[in-house]
Parts: structure tokens; sequence; C-alpha cells
């Protein structure tokens, strides 16, 4: 079974938009890991917009599953990632002041950057995972310089999904198939909701997770946290 992710950006941002502590950011995290989540997911940015420098070592110290922050390897943080020891590092190459993650890294371009950011996080025991987009040769890039997963960026997906789901899966089908054959493990996120993720999951072969949040923010508004946390793991059986 695909394990399920829980990305609570999106909880912190409606924290953040009154102050205070509600909704309560850890205690969410608790409930979504009690309810059968597989793991939490936070990605900080600069300007703190959502998930806090200060909420890490909160939710390290709480989350019994798996912990996994992604974020642009700037300095900050990865002293913030060495400092805290997640069980997973995503490094995504966000712009500072990029709304949302949008692209992969061109892992061909960045070799020696990557191979040196990589090396100081596993020296460490932090498994790491590359947001790349799904191409055979950036996949092969990421297993160049180390990376244990790749998390295929599936924005994409999703946004062509409705015109015709089985064009919009062909590259991630394929990039798993060079995945499998090189040996890297297989992550995806962005954009994947209750309508296409179970057809994603079947099409991928070998995913082992998937991060989930803005769908699952907006999902649990209509069908509260317990029901939506069951509704995806569902999609994964």
């Amino acid at each position: 079974m695909t394990r399920l992710s829980i990305n609570l950006n999106k909880v912190a941002l409606i924290r953040n938009a009154r102050g205070g502590n509600l909704p309560n950011l850890e205690q969410v995290a608790i409930d979504c890991e009690k309810f059968g989540a597989q793991g939490i997911t936070v990605h900080p940015r600069p300007d703190e917009r959502h998930i806090t420098f200060a909420d890490i070592p909160k939710l390290k110290a709480l989350v019994t599953t798996e912990f996994n922050i992604e974020g642009n390897p700037t300095p900050h943080f990865i002293n913030l990632v060495l400092k805290n020891k997640p069980h997973q590092c995503t490094l995504v190459p966000d712009d500072p002041n990029q709304l949302t993650s949008d692209h992969g890294w061109n892992t061909i371009e960045n070799e020696s950057f990557l191979t040196e950011i990589i090396a100081e996080l596993k020296e460490v025991g932090i498994r790491t995972s590359l947001f790349v987009d799904p191409e055979g040769k950036m996949v092969e890039g990421a297993k160049k310089v180390g990376a244990d997963r790749i998390e295929l960026y599936t924005g994409n997906y999703a946004s062509n999904y409705i015109n015709n789901k089985y064009s919009a899966v062909k590259p991630f089908t394929e990039a798993a198939k060079v995945a499998n054959d090189i040996g890297i493990g297989i992550n995806a996120g962005h954009d994947l909701n209750l309508n296409n993720l179970e057809f994603f999951q079947k099409n991928v072969s070998n995913l082992l997770e998937v991060s989930i949040g803005q769908a699952f923010v907006s999902d649990a508004l209509y069908f509260g946290l317990y029901n939506t946390v069951q509704l995806y793991l569902r999609e994964l059986k």
C-alpha cells in the first residue's frame, strides 16, 4: 500500500491568519496519525506564511510515524533540517517568492550542488528525496547525485487529468519504470486529490508515498478530519 503523508501547510496558514493557535497544528498532526495517516509533511518557506520555523521542533517531538520536511535547500533550511533530523527531507527548487511548487530539479545542471547537500543530509541518517518532473534523465540524475527517492511533481498530471487521464499519467508511468530499473524509490505530490489519486497510484508502479495538503484540507472542511483520512486511505488501497 502507498503511504499517505498529510501536508499541514494549509492548516498552519489558517492559524496564522488570526494569530494564536486555532486550529491547533500539533493536535491536527496527532489526530491525522491517530486516524491512520502514515506520515506528516511540512514545507517551511522563508516568509513563514504557513509553517513557521518554530513549528518544526514541536512537530518533530510528537510525530510518531514519518516526519518529512521539504523545501529549498538554503543554508537556513539545511541548518533547520540538520538540527531536527526528520525521517525524510525532500529538496524542492522553490524561489523564495513562489506561491507554490511548480517544477522539479534539473538534476543534471545542479549535479554538484545536489551531491554536496544530499551527502550532508545522509551523513546524519536523513533519507533524501528530490522533487523532479517525470523525465527519465532527471530521474537518472537524481540517482547519480545520491538521492534515496524522487518525488514526482504531479501538477501537470492533475491539470491534464480531466481532458485525458491516460495521456496525463503516461509520463509518470514511464518515469516510474526508469526509477524502478535503476533502484530509486518513488514518492509523488502536488494537486493529487480524491478524483485523480486512485488512477495515478494504479499506473505508477511501486509508488511508496504521496504527500497531500491543499486538497486534503479542503475536503476536511466538508467531510471532517477523520472521514477525510479514511477517504484518502481508501483511494490508495
